[in-house]
């Protein structure tokens, strides 16, 4: 037999049998291969890559979600319209019992919780709710912070649908909503393929209809401009083939 069967194996090569080649973390070449790795806590993965966010990415989308939301609703409650959605039916409950807007639209989406729960996943669940109460409280103390002066109305119409349309963006690629029919929009698009952008112009306009019993004709109009530009904007860039990143 050869000498080497009764060979000791040195420590080095005893750490490179069958498995990955060791690094010392000591020297320059196991530092660069530590650093290469992703980093991992206990709560998730936070490294990012091209199709996945990290937690504080997903944090910062959902805050300037949040608040470019509460920008365009609190210019659309001084105009005295109304926006799409959920947000529009608080808007309707406001004007017509005079309940705060923030409360009305918490507890308006308490239901559509259970089709995220069950269909979209606890992540996306978690990430909703957090942005669907950090809105609420927002636009609660909105009228103590931030308040506005004249606005013409069409002006005004644009400029809140495209906040809104914005900050849905950034929340839907982020895999959060704003509850209501952002969570059904999403879930279509993703199990039907249609676009979510104009999933939510039907329903906003079957809302919208409904806003007739509360607000003038013209107001009403002048929702449907921005319910229009908001949902034209979510669908020209809200797309599944082109951003893939969850």
């Amino acid at each position: 037999m050869s000498d080497d069967i009764d060979r000791p194996i040195p420590m080095d090569e005893e750490r490179t049998m069958g498995r990955r080649p060791f690094h010392d973390p000591k020297t320059a070449e196991g530092l660069s291969a530590a650093a290469s790795r992703p980093i991992r806590w206990r709560f998730g993965d936070w490294h990012a890559t091209p199709t996945h966010h990290t937690p504080l990415e997903d944090a910062q989308a959902i805050v300037t979600g949040m608040v470019l939301a509460t920008l365009g609703i609190a210019i659309l409650a001084h105009l005295g319209f109304l926006t799409s959605g959920v947000a529009g039916l608080a808007l309707i409950a406001s004007y017509a019992f005079g309940v705060n807007v923030g409360l009305a639209f918490f507890v308006i989406n308490m239901p559509f919780y259970l089709l995220a729960a069950l269909r979209m996943g606890p992540a996306f669940t978690i990430k909703t709710f957090l942005a669907v109460a950090g809105l609420s409280v927002m636009t609660a103390v909105q009228p103590d912070y931030l308040t506005f002066g004249s606005i013409h109305p069409a002006v005004g119409a644009v400029v809140a649908g495209l906040l809104l349309g914005f900050a849905l963006l950034a929340l839907f690629r982020h895999r959060t909503s704003l509850g209501g029919a952002g969570i059904l929009a999403i879930y279509l698009q993703d199990k039907l393929g249609w676009r979510a952008g104009l999933t939510q112009l039907a329903i906003d306009l079957t809302i919208l209809g409904l806003a007739f019993a509360v607000v003038d004709w013209d107001k009403v109009l002048y929702s449907i401009l921005g319910a229009v530009c908001l949902n034209g904007f979510l669908a020209i860039n809200h797309r599944t083939d082109r951003y893939l990143a969850r």
